[in-house]
């Protein structure tokens, strides 16, 4: 898609090497070819990777304590869902080497992918181009899916999402809000929903019952 829209081959793996997310990538690619302010690119890709702070924080609580802070910091810019989900899941604490040696492989086939993407794309025919354009959407649907059949609340908020993407799309007025602000509202918007509907019990809040 990059390529398509004008990227070089350099371009295109660099945006990769320095921007480890899928979601936050695709769209910011998408707001780039449309001209979309820097101001809506920085608030739509600082939303979509918020999620990533919650996950370095919690993985900073299994560091050991000979991992010094430009070692979190390394290991922050690594941090996926992918990863987090494997680190969690290690019952010893983590080890700056250990984090080292999880984040390589990723960061490694994510720009490695880019880069024969863009250079291949080319010779690859139209049906091929389409099948990974909608394994896109299908990797996105696997993340969410067993996800959904555990909790009711992620059903609702998926279902919030929907509903406000479709007023955004089909409403005469507002349907032509540019498509970071759209991203941006429709997620806060639904969050909100939900910590209302569904808040987070705390100790605190069990003690003040």
């Amino acid at each position: 898609m990059a390529k398509n829209g004008g990227f070089s081959i350099l371009q295109s793996t660099i945006m990769s090497l320095t921007n480890i997310t899928s979601l936050g990538q695709y769209a910011g690619t998408k707001l780039i070819f449309k001209y979309a302010s820097y101001i809506e690119i920085f608030l739509t890709i600082l939303l979509i990777n918020l999620r990533y702070s919650l996950m370095s924080l919690s993985i900073s609580f299994k560091l050991d304590n000979k991992v010094k802070w430009y070692h979190r910091l390394i290991i922050a810019y690594g941090v996926t869902d992918e990863v987090y989900a494997v680190s969690v899941l290690k019952k010893d604490k983590i080890s700056f080497k250990f984090m080292l040696g999880l984040i390589s492989l990723p960061i490694l086939g994510w720009t490695l992918g880019t880069f024969l993407g863009a250079t291949f794309q080319n010779i690859m025919s139209d049906r091929l181009l389409d099948a990974f354009g909608i394994s896109l959407y299908a990797m996105f649907m696997a993340i969410i899916i067993p996800d959904m059949k555990k909790s009711l609340p992620i059903v609702i908020t998926i279902l919030i999402a929907i509903a406000l993407s479709c007023l955004f799309y089909y409403t005469p007025v507002i349907k032509n809000i540019t498509l970071g602000f759209k991203i941006i509202i429709v997620s806060v918007v639904s969050a909100m929903i939900m910590s209302l509907l569904f808040p987070i019990k705390t100790e605190d809040n069990k003690n003040d019952v």
